[in-house]
């Protein structure tokens, strides 16, 4: 189950790499944060919300908006022999779900229901120490709408890193550190790993090779649950950053062997090698075939002529069917004088 969290969490990084701090206010489903948008968004909403009324609520259910009418309440509230509350990723999970059906209810509605519906439920002292905390979460997502944007470059590690520190600052108003870590350590754990990632991939003072070296070292000091989910994701997206830069700044095929070697290993390091030259033989021959295809479409030879002629020479070079239809988007792409669509 994790897992499967983690992945969820990683799979929003991947799509967003350098905006992931934006994406800051929790989804209901996965615990992952997205609280730089709430900042921008709903978090001015929620505070209006909270002074005048919104949406009208759903009666379709007790508990469930119209838009989770096919899902269970999400709020599995682990508790200690003595019938405390434990908080862990589980209690967020529960505040998130009640607070993503904010639009379909106003705010009034979500905290009767959710009230309502852990009555039903807990008994003292749980009961207390749940309500309680659910106040203090909610108060704390409205207070980041007022969090203003640090004056520095999207570009700039240090902008989101300043992000983050307001965020921590706000959370320390709000909750023991008990309760942050229950809440918040698993998002602060792959936060601090992708702004160490952005600031070394950011350093002018490294080239790729001791960057890469960096990247290794840092990825190595990530606890063992998180080094099997992002292994594949981070190292993918550093090998694709590092090797652009490399080839733009004409950096030659040992420093591009020596970076690959530092961040992935020898191994790995053989099979891109390969890969590169794989790729590279495809290029010589789709550019060959181009070429001459060229050479029969401005022959004086009938249009069936050429066509007979061109299905010919398709035959000889790319005799795999399969090859044969990747060879048509080239076609199209050339014919239309866009750029070849190779992979890199």
């Amino acid at each position: 189950m994790q897992k499967k969290k983690l992945w969820l969490l990683f799979a929003v990084i991947v799509i967003v790499v350098l905006g992931f701090l934006i994406w800051l206010a929790p989804n209901a489903t996965d615990g992952s944060s997205n609280e730089q948008s709430t900042m921008r968004s709903s978090g001015h909403d929620m505070s209006a919300a909270l002074t005048k009324s919104g949406l009208q609520s759903s009666t379709a259910l007790p508990f469930v908006s119209n838009s989770q009418q096919d899902t269970e309440v999400n709020c599995q509230l682990a508790l200690d022999p003595s019938n405390h509350l434990i908080v862990n990723e589980q209690t967020r999970n529960c505040f998130e779900y009640f607070i993503t059906q904010y639009g379909e209810k106003n705010i009034d509605q979500i905290k009767q229901d959710f009230k309502a519906y852990i009555e039903q439920g807990y008994k003292e002292p749980a009961l207390k120490q749940i309500l309680d905390l659910w106040s203090r979460y909610l108060n704390y997502r409205v207070q980041l709408g007022s969090l203003k944007e640090p004056s520095l470059s999207k570009e700039d590690p240090e902008y989101y890193r300043k992000i983050f520190g307001l965020m921590k600052n706000l959370r320390s108003q709000f909750f023991s550190d008990y309760e942050i870590e229950g809440l918040f350590g698993a998002e602060n754990i792959y936060h601090e790993y992708t702004l160490n990632r952005m600031s070394i991939m950011a350093d002018k003072s490294l080239n790729e090779v001791q960057k890469a070296q960096k990247l290794k070292e840092l990825f190595a000091q990530l606890p063992e649950d998180w080094k099997e989910n992002l292994e594949q994701l981070s190292k993918l997206e550093d090998l694709r950053k590092l090797t652009s830069e490399i080839k733009a700044r004409g950096g030659s095929v040992e420093e591009l062997r020596q970076m690959r070697i530092n961040l992935v290993g020898v191994e790995a390091t053989g099979r891109l090698e390969q890969l590169d030259q794989d790729r590279g033989n495809w290029k010589s021959r789709v550019n060959s075939y181009l070429e001459k295809r060229d050479g029969i479409l401005k022959s004086n030879m009938s249009q069936s002529a050429q066509q007979q002629a061109i299905q010919q020479l398709r035959d000889q070079q790319f005799s795999n069917s399969q090859e044969q239809l990747r060879l048509g988007a080239f076609e199209t792409t050339h014919d239309s004088g866009g750029k070849l669509p190779y992979a890199e």
